[in-house]
Formats: structure tokens, sequence, C-alpha cells
């Protein structure tokens, strides 16, 4: 008798199995399959060989492991009244669709399949994510003058500088307009005439106090537009495969220096000199020294963190993949769709 109320009650919790069109389901919402062929959409190279079957549907697991993980995160982001407002979400997709124009802006979301729903859905994710990443994670984060020092007198060696370096921003203006670079202003010339016409103003903008940074992001055409034209620190060695004229002006240049338009192959650039480390034993007195020490323990310990909150929430949550049954159970085949 209690054999079969054993065995009762254990089938009244089996769990039914939804249609094979649900891939996951977290704490009963269902992740439909159309959802991670839609990512899936945008992750391939329309222009590259087709991925072959198993690589498609490591992707779709890959995919589908994101989104069971965004869920759960959404999930405690909603319980804590963290989601993000309308108006965060209008001001993030503003600034997202701001490189480009209208033409531009509706070829990537055909190219994508994505629809205007599908990235505003994808922006209120994020940033409700972050909001509960911020709380629960980030300001646990602390590190202290005693933890800076240690870990340098622990890594001497990494500050010992071997040679020169010199960091610099840069910003470039080319004559011929390239679809796949993007700036703040959307502004790129198509001409050598337009070309030069545009350094011109833009010597003059810095000439009357402009922030650098801000005119690379605004003006500069090439990849380096999005973090403000710098190129981090160029050790003296690389200087020496740019052009002999490029690598004079570097060397004569002080921190805070702005050169005139320089005219390059294929357009001109205009270079800041941001800072120069000379060789040898970095100090632990030297503020970037510090700096450098607690972004990089910042870092670690964030992706640490996030890491074990992730495992712990998942932990707590009901997580079913039903595309990664199908795909064990059919040795691997593509489910069928409905």
């Amino acid at each position: 008798m209690a054999a079969a109320a054993c065995v009762f009650a254990a089938s009244c919790k089996k769990e039914a199995t939804p249609g094979p069109d649900v891939w996951a389901t977290v704490n009963g919402k269902e992740i439909p399959r159309a959802q991670v062929e839609k990512y899936f959409r945008t992750r391939v190279n329309a222009e590259a060989p087709a991925p072959s079957q198993e690589e498609a549907l490591s992707l779709k697991l890959s995919i589908l492991d994101e989104l069971i993980n965004n869920e759960i995160l959404l999930e405690r982001a909603s319980k804590m009244n963290l989601i993000a407002s309308d108006a965060e979400v209008e001001d993030k997709f503003t600034e997202s669709k701001s490189p480009y124009t209208e033409e531009e802006f509706q070829k990537k979301l055909r190219d994508t399949g994505l629809t205007v729903d599908d990235l505003k859905s994808d922006i209120r994710r994020q940033l409700s994510v972050q909001k509960l990443l911020n709380r629960e994670v980030i300001a646990k984060i602390s590190i202290t003058d005693q933890d800076v020092t240690d870990f340098y007198n622990k890594n001497r060696a990494q500050f010992n500088v071997a040679e020169p370096q010199y960091h610099i921003a840069q910003i470039v203006v080319t004559p011929h307009a390239d679809a796949s670079v993007h700036n703040r202003k959307n502004d790129k010339a198509t001409t050598d005439a337009e070309a030069k016409h545009k350094v011109s103003v833009l010597e003059e903008k810095l000439a009357a106090g402009a922030d650098f940074s801000q005119l690379a992001m605004d003006y500069s055409e090439d990849s380096t537009a999005t973090t403000g034209g710098d190129l981090g620190f160029v050790p003296e060695s690389a200087l020496n495969r740019s052009d002999p004229a490029l690598k004079k002006t570097v060397l004569g240049m002080k921190p805070g220096e702005v050169t005139p338009p320089i005219a390059i192959q294929g357009g001109y650039r205009i270079l800041k000199m941001i800072a120069k480390e000379a060789a040898g034993q970095r100090v632990l007195s030297d503020p970037q020294v510090q700096q450098s020490i607690r972004d990089m323990m910042r870092n670690r310990k964030e992706q640490l963190l996030r890491s074990a909150y992730m495992i712990e929430a998942r932990d707590e949550a009901h997580v079913t993949n039903y595309l990664a049954r199908q795909i064990l159970e059919s040795a691997g085949k593509l489910p069928a769709s409905n």
C-alpha cells in the first residue's frame, strides 16, 4: 500500500513535457524555439559557408543557455524592483541608434531579422540585469591600499617597462566613406576636398578647446571612434613599423600636445599624446601604477563574483533544457519543428 502511494505521489510530481517548439523552461516560463532561432540568425555570417549541423546545434545550445541565464537574472531583478523604466530604455535605444542614418538602421534591422521591439526588449533586459549585478555583486567589491601594495610587491617584474611607451589617441579622416565604420555624428567625408575641409574644421575646434576624445567619438572615421580615438600605450618598437616621419613626430611630442593634421595613405590623422612612459621599473607611488592594479584586481574580483552569483542563482531556479534533452535522445540531430 505504501509502495503504491509512493508510485502515485511520484507520478503526480512528474512534469508534463511541453510541445516541440518549447526549448526550455525557467521557473515555469517557456523559452520558445523561435526566440533561439532568431538570435542564431544574428550570429551567423550570411556570407560565410553555412555551419555544419553540429556547429549550428552547439551555437543554439550556447544561445539557449544565455537566454536561460538572462531569464533567471531578469526574474531576480523584477523581484527587487530593478526593472529598467521606459524612459531609461528609450534613452539607451536613442543612443545606440545615433551612429546610423535611418536608412542604415533599417537595413541593420532587416539584416539581423530583429525588430525595434526586439532591440528594446534586449535593452530593458541588459539595463535591468546590470542594475541587479551592480547591487548584488559590484557594490560588494572593495580593493584596499594594502591589497594594491601586496599585489605590487608580489608582481614587481610586471611593472618593469622594457622600452619607452607612448599613450596616443587619434582622429582619422578619409576621403572614402567606410560603411562598416560609425561615429556618433555619422559624419564621413566622401572626397579628398571634403576630407581636407573636415580636418581643417576639426583643427579649429581643437584650437578652441574642444575635447579630443569627444571629437574623435563624433567625427573619427576608424574603429577607434567608439573609444575616443584611444590607441592605448604604443611601444617605441612598434613605431619602427610606421612611417619614419610619423615616428619622428610622435617621439617629439609632449604629453597633452596635439598635432596638426598629418597626411597619411588614404586620408589624414590628428594625434594627441596622452602620456609618455620611460623604460625602467615603475614605482608603486606612481598613480598610474596604483590605478592599473586597482582596475585589474576589481575586474578579476567582479568576474569571480559574477560567476559565483550566476551559479547560485541557477541552483535556486527550476530549469529544464528540452533542446539538450532532444539532442541527446536523437544522437545529435536537429529537432524537427512543428
